[in-house]
């Protein structure tokens, strides 16, 4: 019973999230690491063993402490708020998207009452939320006003390489203007302290370049000058070990061979990119800054296979066993309620 309890989603009931959570929790590797909690429906769960050949028992629970946690079984907080009859696979629907939020909501009530050492999330649809009038685009605004913490940090994180990201869902050009010293230098910071946090200590956080091959000096675009680099200077300055900016045609595959210990992508697509090309399946998406730790899977609902039985579970395992990892690593002295940032 020393195994962490990970609260994971289901996602969209329309989406692959409720198959790819059944094949995961099938792995034995995902058992021996932690105490899976599904949260979901039932009546969806059921539906998506039937039609990817999975026969583990259902177990439906009212606590995590009632889970029994063994091969075979599927223990399930079961939120009953899909009408099965009339869920559409691959379809945005309002109701999926109501039902989704509703497992996250459930997921941060027990992880912020430490009745769960942490979350992992199945994939959620943008539009189903838009349609159920749900006012977040997507997980970390919705876990950020739950928990009421300030601007989550997102890291991916593929084998050895971890990445940052300066800003999420924002256009390239409102990414651009958010290139700021002082936004560049607040990032340094707490990417650097959440790295000590998740116990990964002693390396260096190097910052990504905007342009191409850094600027080269204001030949290609002035940020790095004018912005980038003066915040780098201070950051040392102030005893922060930091490097850069660093030609991003480089520095994710530095960082990936252990030159680096985690990138400070300065754009959505610049990480993503990078990090999707080492193992599309097994990057795995970690928010920090909340009063608990969060993983996800980095891929979305892919309603063109939902239903079919086709979709991979490769990446719902790896959040999992990242989520058990970090939680295991914070649990020997530093529970998981003490990675949110000071």
């Amino acid at each position: 019973m020393d195994r962490p309890i990970i609260a994971i989603t289901i996602g969209d009931p329309a989406g692959v999230g409720p198959e790819i959570v059944l094949k995961a929790l099938e792995d034995g590797e995902v058992l021996a690491a932690c105490r899976p909690l599904a949260i979901g429906d039932r009546r969806v769960l059921e539906q998506a063993a039937k039609f990817c050949g999975v026969h583990a028992e259902i177990r439906v629970v009212t606590r995590p402490e009632e889970g029994a946690y063994r091969p075979g079984t599927v223990d399930l907080l079961d939120l009953s708020n899909v009408d099965v009859g009339s869920l559409k696979m691959g379809v945005v629907q309002g109701m999926c998207g109501r039902a989704a939020l509703g497992y996250i909501e459930e997921a941060v009530k027990l992880a912020s009452s430490r009745r769960a050492d942490a979350i992992a999330t199945g994939p959620i649809n943008k539009e189903a939320l838009r349609t159920a009038q749900v006012d977040f685009i997507g997980h970390t605004e919705i876990l950020a006003a739950l928990t009421g913490a300030h601007d989550p940090l997102t890291m991916f994180q593929v084998r050895t390489l971890r990445v940052f990201f300066l800003s999420r869902h924002v256009s390239l050009r409102r990414a651009c203007e958010m290139v700021t010293r002082e936004r560049v230098l607040s990032y340094i910071q707490r990417c650097s302290d959440a790295l000590q946090r998740l116990g990964v200590s002693g390396g260096t956080l190097a910052v990504a370049g905007l342009n191409p091959h850094s600027g080269e000096h204001g030949l290609f675009g002035d940020e790095e000058v004018g912005q980038i680099e003066p915040a780098i200077k201070e950051a040392q300055h102030l005893g922060y070990r930091v490097v850069g900016p660093v030609s991003a045609d480089s520095v994710f595959h530095q960082t990936l061979e252990g030159k680096y210990s985690a990138v400070l992508s300065l754009y959505h697509d610049q990480g993503h990119v990078a990090t999707k090309m080492v193992d599309f399946e097994r990057t795995v998406s970690v928010t920090l800054g909340l009063p608990f730790l969060r993983t996800s899977v980095d891929h979305g609902t892919a309603f063109d296979i939902a239903g079919t039985g086709k979709a991979s579970a490769v990446s719902m395992k790896e959040a999992i066993l990242v989520a058990a990892h970090y939680a295991r690593l914070n649990g020997q002295g530093n529970p998981p309620h003490q990675l949110k940032e000071e």
